[in-house]
């Protein structure tokens, strides 16, 4: 299946993708009513707008640090999880789209990054809680709200990961427990972006990664050797198409389809419908892209 991922309305009903995936809320904070005819996504825990009109919602580090993106290794500004109002306001907006259509996608889900958050409701929390490691009480934060926003979608739940399956890294960074978020999750998302794919090396490492790390392969079979120990809950990449050359982009495509049943494109739905119809015509006359 392809899909396209977009911020305008219209590209969702193109008919050269199979699926439509429309921001209603990204990391910027811009808000959108949702549609019915596309898969309603919402960015959770970015939000710049949020960030900058209340500043006590942003996580700090030990330091007290803030998780804001005129920091090093933030790209936008991130919104403490344990917030209570803001989630009220988060599973009220995905409530809203899931009404609009049965399928949602959630973005941008978890901590900022490992030393994240250590805010006074955190540490209190955290001390409350029945654990006595810090990052299984980060995980539960994070798990109890794929819950609770799961409960409010009828349909299809995807969520987006960061693209990085080595194990333990997505619980210690974002606290993200992938085996059971796979009892609230259909289908994980992983963008593996770039502007070029000249080489993509990298692009078939990870998306590998993530095959053994959640045990699932797109013909449902187990992968070679028991690699992985996952929930096997099924995975799809997202390629970047913005500006990047067709031929990459189908390479990068054929790539991804090794892996995963599902390719999404992001932001360039004109190129992105150029690879895909120039992908089919190829496969109706049994030309193949790369190195001869």
């Amino acid at each position: 299946m392809y899909g396209v991922v977009t911020r305008n309305a219209e590209e969702v009903e193109w008919p050269d993708f199979d699926a439509g995936f429309y921001e209603v809320k990204d990391v910027t904070g811009r808000a959108a009513a949702p549609l019915s005819n596309a898969v309603n996504m919402v960015s959770c825990f970015g939000d710049n707008a949020a960030a900058d009109e209340n500043p006590d919602l942003v996580p700090v580090s030990e330091s007290g640090e803030p998780a804001t993106r005129d920091r090093t290794y933030f790209d936008w500004a991130y919104i403490c999880p344990t917030n209570e109002k803001y989630r009220e306001g988060l599973l009220e907006i995905i409530g809203d789209c899931a009404a609009e259509n049965d399928d949602v996608r959630l973005d941008d889900v978890g901590f900022p990054r490992e030393g994240y958050c250590r805010c006074e409701r955190c540490e209190r929390e955290y001390r409350e809680s029945e654990f006595d490691d810090w990052f299984d009480w980060r995980a539960s934060v994070i798990t109890e709200f794929v819950a609770e926003a799961a409960d409010r979608i009828p349909g299809k739940t995807y969520l987006t990961l960061y693209p990085d399956p080595y194990p333990e890294h997505l619980y210690k960074r974002a606290g993200l427990d992938v085996d059971t978020l796979g009892e609230y999750v259909d289908e994980f998302v992983v963008p593996l972006y770039d502007i070029h794919y000249g080489t993509t090396y990298w692009l078939e490492t990870i998306a590998k990664g993530f095959q053994s790390r959640l045990n699932w392969t797109p013909d449902g079979a187990a992968p070679p050797s028991g690699e992985g120990d996952g929930s096997g809950t099924p995975f799809s990449v997202e390629l970047y198409a913005v500006n990047v050359d067709v031929d990459d982009l189908i390479h990068a495509t054929e790539v991804a389809e090794a892996y995963t049943n599902d390719v999404f494109f992001g932001y360039d739905a004109s190129n992105a419908a150029a690879a895909v119809r120039r992908k089919r015509a190829d496969a109706r006359e049994g030309v193949t892209h790369g190195d001869e």
